[in-house]
């Protein structure tokens, strides 16, 4: 084992609740883990849902299945794959009808099990482009040009396991070849398992080789087969309060500088609403060197914008943020929509680029034929 990754799993057992956690934290956490949601609206109330595996009303597949129904012209739900534990995963697909090409912008949330707000988040995501694309000529931009690809939980198996029996899991639930599971985010081919992630440390294990996981795969061949349209690839997590650019060694992204003015401009944007501040860079900079993770991954295989939100907050609550701090959290996040801004006009000015060349081919042509005459 790496002795960096050797003392941070060490710090994990001896604090209580996992490194990071404030002593506040460790003894409120058996209420949270008790804690049970009582049953409201799916779409309209700021709450953390469990997934279909459990015996609670409000479960994360009910409220694809509902959006997908009530919504029908726009939103289709579809199956991804099966987790290791034999679970289905789905993603919605957000579809204003055109006859023009569209672009997609993908967003997961629930890579690791224990960060709530990010499903929560993902599902206020797709509830605030519903109720509001009609009267919001922005979100009505969006859709013009651009269809949304949403995966509310990544690691389906492991956030039941947040639901069931551990609180503060944070990789997929299952054990096998001896290990204790695997961070689904240390094993997309981004190199997995090289730095920031081992075989024998818990919080980190990066499965046996890249895309080893059944959910890895299932993410990737999908991405993979669709990433010529992918103009944007969003990353949702927690905590730290950070929007993290691609950068998993020194080597920075091609498009580095411009990967970073878009994520201030968003840090700017996601200000105003609360007060919350957010820094921007890439994980090395920002956190710790890591390898395997999908937002680095993305921007390996040619999806030009690669982004993770790590949301609230600063470690006063950590991976347990109360649910009073939900919606405040899911207005200033929608700070995204300022990346989605930047990257259609990208698109659009070099779509109009390409549509100004394809025309000026054709007149020359049209008068070098005349000239024929």
């Amino acid at each position: 084992m790496k002795p960096l990754l050797g003392t941070l799993c060490l710090l994990r057992m001896l604090v209580p609740g996992g490194l990071g956690y404030a002593r506040s934290l460790a003894q409120h956490r058996q209420e949270v883990a008790d804690k049970r949601v009582t049953p409201r609206s799916l779409e309209t109330c700021p709450q953390y849902h469990p997934m279909g595996s459990s015996p609670w009303p409000l479960q994360v597949y009910q409220w694809m299945s509902q959006i997908s129904k009530k919504h029908a012209k726009m939103v289709t739900k579809h199956f991804l794959g099966m987790t290791y534990e034999m679970r289905p995963m789905y993603y919605l697909k957000i579809s204003q009808p055109s006859d023009n090409p569209k672009k997609i912008i993908w967003m997961d949330c629930g890579i690791h099990a224990r960060e709530w707000i990010a499903p929560a988040f993902c599902r206020w995501f797709v509830k605030e482009i519903l109720q509001n694309y009609q009267g919001n000529p922005r979100i009505k931009r969006f859709l013009k040009n651009l269809d949304f690809c949403v995966l509310p939980v990544l690691n389906t198996d492991g956030y039941i396991y947040t639901w069931t029996i551990d609180r503060f899991w944070r990789i997929r639930s299952s054990h096998s070849n001896g290990t204790f599971g695997t961070d689904l985010n240390r094993n997309f081919n981004a190199p997995c398992c090289s730095i920031g992630a081992s075989k024998d440390c818990q919080d980190l294990t990066c499965g046996t080789g890249p895309v080893s996981e059944p959910e890895t795969r299932a993410v990737s061949s999908l991405i993979e087969s669709k990433k010529k349209d992918i103009l944007c690839y969003l990353t949702i997590h927690s905590y730290e309060q950070l929007i993290l650019t691609p950068g998993y060694t020194k080597n920075k992204a091609s498009n580095h500088d411009e990967l970073i003015q878009i994520g201030q401009k968003a840090a700017s944007a996601l200000k105003t609403k609360h007060g919350t501040h957010y820094r921007v860079g890439p994980t090395i900079e920002m956190l710790y060197a890591t390898s395997g993770s999908s937002r680095d991954w993305a921007r390996d295989i040619g999806i030009p914008f690669s982004y993770t939100f790590e949301l609230r907050d600063n470690g006063t609550y950590g991976c347990v943020l109360p649910e009073a701090q939900i919606q405040a959290t899911c207005e200033e996040a929608k700070a995204v929509f300022s990346i989605l801004d930047d990257v259609q006009k990208k698109y659009l000015s070099s779509n109009s680029a390409g549509k100004v060349t394809s025309t000026t081919v054709v007149l020359s042509l049209l008068m070098s034929f005349r000239s024929l005459f």
